[in-house]
């Protein structure tokens, strides 16, 4: 009887612990992410970074920020703060993990969010690289939310008729492989009407 006891009760625990765990393992965002999860270049997350003029008092929000790399950059080579935004569990996962590794996890924070619902306005820099039609949808959110002369920069597409107030180039843009990451945008966020 005892054994009996025992087996159920170690059925029982190995049950909760499945069920505890179940989630974790096979965590899905709440809806459909809005681009693939395509991650920046090495070079393109340096070029992005100069573009805004990062420095160590500013805050850096990466919408979409699959892995965490340009937060994480832009705390490890400027001392900045950064938080990184993303509807996908499994990417916010790997982004903590990636800020632990590089020891910049005081400087950091990851929230698995919308990027259209997040709460951006402490925001100094925004970071993008998702697709036209999204930074199109993005950009009244941006305007409304971010304060005058916040940076915005875009990988690879721009936000259709607001001209970029600079534009940069890394590495070959015509390369067959792949056109992503060669083109940057920079906005700066205006002074709202009647400043």
């Amino acid at each position: 009887m005892r054994t009996r006891k025992l087996l159920l009760c170690s059925c029982a625990v190995v049950a909760l612990l499945s069920a505890a765990l179940a989630p974790a393992q096979t965590a899905k965002p709440r809806r459909e992410p809005d681009v693939p999860f395509v991650p920046t270049t090495e070079q393109a997350v340096e070029a992005m970074l100069k573009l805004a003029d990062v420095k160590k008092t500013d805050i850096v929000y990466d919408l979409g920020c699959g892995d965490g790399r340009i937060v994480i950059a832009a705390a490890k080579s400027f001392g900045a703060h950064g938080v990184g935004v993303d509807i996908n569990p499994v990417r916010i996962g790997e982004a903590k993990e990636n800020a632990k590794k590089a020891g910049v996890e005081n400087l950091v924070r990851f929230e698995e969010n919308d990027l259209f619902e997040a709460d951006i306005h402490e925001a100094t820099v925004v970071t993008l690289f998702l697709l036209p039609n999204i930074n199109l949808k993005l950009r009244p959110k941006l305007l409304a939310d971010l304060k005058p002369g916040t940076r915005i920069v875009s990988n690879t597409f721009d936000m259709g008729d607001w001209k970029a107030e600079k534009e940069t180039t890394v590495g070959n843009e015509n390369d067959e492989d792949s056109y992503l990451s060669h083109k940057f945008f920079l906005w700066i966020v205006p002074p709202r009407a009647g400043n």
